[in-house]
């Protein structure tokens, strides 16, 4: 079985379901459960039997579960929340596979509890208490499996950037509580510059002019400014993507999608010039090559080519240069000693002196 054209397989579906899901801007699980149903999602299972049947529930259930955590929208984080749920109990394996979840990721999971809890999105709310009663998640030291020679190909490429949640920063920095605080602290500082300020109304006015009136409704003026211009230019990239065909993964985020491209294309300008730069220097060749560039560079840039380089000596000619030969010893020798001639000397003085004295010991007689 191809598990990677599985993979694709199940996650284009995935992505299917949850496109007609985000067309619906509910969050009800009734809505979801009836798109489920036209799209008969719950056959996935149908086909495998055996060991593939733990295999193919654990690969649709990791694909899945992607969904239920950012960075996508809360619209998109709670259909992945249904699809998992509705794929945890239609799966054919037994007993059933559990849904694999990091111990870093259950903190996003806690915060999208909080936020179907403060928006009173109940069904969501009972979908993930019910996972949790019958125990269906799995934790894991790591979001995927490590194997070993797994391919490297980059799955978050193929998600939509519809999915992705827009950048709503400004509107979380300032929401009614942090209005509210905002503007009571403001009005605090004013009550205190005008008890510090001088009784002179020259005084009281240079004191004054420190302070930005109407603070609060400025900032909530540029926040609503901010989220216009958000929606405007979102409505403006799927105009485009209209007229362009809409096809092949061309939708376009107005908020994040956007900016991440933007970045994302200046990285990839700023890395190609560069390689551009560096492969444009000389490059070292190697060892056995290297004499043949040096000539070729000198030759070109010198006009006529250079004379060739005198014939290497061999080692016979090098040995005889350098080290001495027997000839050449026997010439350079001193004369030698000749050992035998010392010993006939010795033999003749020492005969002569025995002749005296036999000559001596016969005179005496």
């Amino acid at each position: 079985m191809n598990w990677v054209r599985l993979n694709e397989q199940v996650r284009s579906d995935c992505e299917e379901l949850l496109a007609r899901f985000q067309q619906t801007d509910s969050v009800r699980f009734d809505v979801f459960s009836k798109i489920w149903k036209e799209m008969k999602f719950g056959q996935i299972f149908y086909g495998t039997v055996g060991r593939e049947k733990r295999a193919f529930s654990q690969l649709v259930l990791d694909v899945a579960v992607g969904y239920f955590m950012p960075p996508f929208s809360f619209q998109i984080r709670v259909g992945g929340l249904y699809l998992i749920y509705s794929l945890y109990h239609c799966q054919t394996a037994s007993p059933r596979v559990g849904i694999s979840v990091a111990l870093k990721d259950w903190d996003d999971v806690l915060s999208l509890e909080k936020d179907a809890l403060g928006s009173r999105h109940l069904d969501a709310v009972y979908v993930l208490r019910q996972l949790l009663s019958c125990k269906a998640f799995r934790f894991t030291a790591m979001p995927t499996s490590l194997k070993f020679k797994k391919s490297r190909k980059a799955e978050g490429s193929r998600l939509r950037d519809k999915f992705v949640a827009r950048a709503r920063a400004p509107q979380e920095l300032l929401d009614r509580d942090a209005m509210e605080e905002l503007a009571n602290v403001h009005d605090l500082y004013h009550k205190l510059k005008l008890s510090v300020c001088a009784e002179s109304s020259e005084g009281k006015r240079s004191g004054m002019d420190l302070i930005r009136p109407n603070i609060v409704q400025k900032l909530r003026g540029c926040v609503l400014t901010f989220n216009d211009w958000q929606s405007n230019n979102q409505l403006e990239a799927d105009d485009n993507n209209e007229e362009g065909g809409g096809g092949g993964g061309g939708d376009v985020d107005g908020g994040q999608g956007t900016s991440l491209r933007t970045e994302s294309s200046q990285r990839a300008r700023l890395l190609s010039s560069i390689k551009s730069r560096a492969y444009g220097q000389a490059t070292e060749s190697c060892k056995s090559r290297r004499h043949r560039q040096v000539e070729l560079d000198v030759g070109d840039r010198a006009g006529p080519a250079s004379p060739k380089k005198a014939a290497k000596v061999s080692l016979k000619a090098r040995t005889q240069e350098n080290l001495c030969t027997v000839a050449a010893l026997k010439k350079e020798a001193p004369t030698v000693t000749r050992i035998h001639r010392l010993v006939t000397l010795e033999r003749c003085k020492f005969q002569g002196k025995q002749e005296e004295n036999n000559s001596m010991t016969t005179g005496l007689e």
